[in-house]
């Protein structure tokens, strides 16, 4: 049910990216402000070419079936009258939204609660009209975005609402007397109801998930959008969008008495947002590093209730100055993100993944065997190792070759160790790693000690190769 904002901003987010204020400048050439740009500099011709046909496509099937609607209509007083009075909900609601702030990536909000109605109590013409002017109020008053993204979330959105009228002209008619005495028949209008709405957030699901999909082909979707917290979310706006509905439809007063409730829903959906970011690392989009202790804490406690096999491993990029210095901070800042996907990528669901600090990372390996600990963590160091990451430059970029090393410890069957154990043998590990010419794997197992070394061992160079992070923090 609930619209969101799409392509680039929602990509980057999935993949832990923090989107900056939209630049005017697109196809490298650079926008003068204030001024509109060439339809050649159009940002829309960032995408892949069908995904912008796909987008010009499904804006002119909404102007087109807007004119045509227009074109139809007869102007009522009673019409206006609620059409006017759910737009000022919709308005107020998008103030709401600027108090805080419009989420970027996956937009979950509650204005179908107010665009509903419009699709099952009004002429056709108005449906596609009340998601435009929304759109063009949260681009005035929230957050600018290139005007592409915003016309064509506007014309998405109208489209599924005007599919879902469609539906509920044709169904309402099975029960005769329903559409013209929704309280008289409140048993079979409300499901009618539930039925076309749910049919407007399947064809908007599919507009906007198509259209993302396309423009990145390796974006995980189902954690964004149809984990239990989405859905979840989703079904309850759904519900209040239907009684919202049918409380219109018997006197428009119910609007003022249903706003409060709204923005209470408002409310709880950004309750589940801001539990998420209190959980995660701003930077990569991993868990931060009081979560995942937890997390981890909890998990070792229970291998050795249940004595079965765990592993923890620490991360550690390698010469992470060096880059920064070299490079500058974004560039450090990107090898940080493009790390923490990889790890996102190759880690399994139940696997936890988190940024221990600086540049220092943090696995848990439930359930996983010390030789299979062994192989993840190789893998891991090798899909690093041939990360292309290309800094800015004059001549055109330069690849930074960025390599990691890790230390592994594993609690085998049976064995008694508390969390602050396996992490001291995992940072012992890894400073081994480190001082054995890094970019390579250690591991250390409760039972059989230091055991496995991957890679080939440098020559250190007489490098001071200090302590990591855990070490630091445990000598304090």
């Amino acid at each position: 049910m609930a619209a969101k904002e799409t392509l680039v901003d929602a990509v980057r987010s999935i993949r832990g990216r923090n989107p900056v204020r939209e630049r005017p400048q697109t196809r490298g050439r650079k926008l003068v402000r204030g001024r509109i740009p060439a339809p050649r500099d159009w940002a829309i011709w960032e995408l892949p070419r069908w995904v912008a046909c796909f987008v010009i496509l499904v804006v002119l099937t909404d102007a087109v079936v807007l004119a045509i609607e227009a074109s139809k209509v007869s102007i009522h007083l009673h019409d206006l009258a609620l059409f006017a009075g759910l737009l000022i909900c919709s308005a107020a609601t998008v103030e709401l939204t600027r108090r805080v702030g419009e989420n970027l990536g996956f937009v979950k909000d509650v204005y179908a609660v107010w665009e509903l109605p419009v699709a099952m109590l009004l002429p056709l013409a108005y449906v596609p009209v009340l998601p435009l002017i929304r759109f063009a109020l949260t681009q005035w008053r929230i957050l600018r975005a290139p005007v592409y993204r915003r016309v064509f979330s506007a014309a998405a959105i109208g489209l599924s609402y005007v599919t879902a009228a469609l539906v509920f002209r044709l169904l309402v008619h099975v029960v005769p007397g329903a559409g013209a005495n929704p309280a008289g028949h409140a048993l079979a209008w409300m499901p009618i109801v539930a039925v076309c709405a749910a049919v407007q957030w399947v064809v908007n699901q599919t507009l906007v998930l198509t259209a993302i999909k396309g423009s990145n082909p390796d974006v995980r979707l189902r954690d964004e959008q149809f984990a239990r917290e989405p859905m979840y979310n989703d079904v309850s706006e759904l519900c209040v969008a239907v009684l919202v509905t049918f409380c219109v439809a018997y006197s428009w007063i119910a609007l003022v008495f249903a706003f409060p409730f709204i923005t209470l829903l408002q409310r709880s959906v950004r309750h589940a947002r801001l539990l998420e970011d209190a959980r995660a690392d701003s930077k990569t989009g991993l868990l931060n590093a009081a979560t995942w202790e937890r997390g981890a804490t909890a998990e070792v406690i229970r291998a050795v209730r249940t004595r079965t096999q765990l592993a923890i491993a620490l991360l550690d990029i390698d010469r992470f100055k060096v880059i920064n210095d070299t490079y500058g901070h974004l560039t450090g800042d990107e090898v940080l993100k493009e790390i923490a996907h990889t790890l996102k990528t190759m880690l399994r669901e139940y696997d936890l993944a988190g940024r221990f600090g600086g540049e220092e990372f943090t696995l848990l390996l439930p359930q996983t065997r010390a030789v299979d600990a062994f192989r993840i963590a190789e893998r891991i160091r090798s899909a690093i190792s041939g990360l292309c990451i290309i800094a800015p430059g004059a001549t055109g970029g330069e690849r930074v070759h960025v390599t990691v090393s890790i230390g592994v410890a594993a609690l085998d069957s049976g064995s008694k160790r508390e969390y602050a154990e396996l992490m001291a043998a995992a940072d012992a590990a890894l400073y081994r790693a480190k001082s054995g010419g890094r970019d390579q794997v250690q591991m250390i197992s409760t039972t059989r000690g230091l055991h496995a070394v991957s890679s080939l061992p440098r020559a250190v160079g007489g490098e001071d190769h200090r302590p990591s992070l855990f070490r630091r923090a445990a000598s304090s």
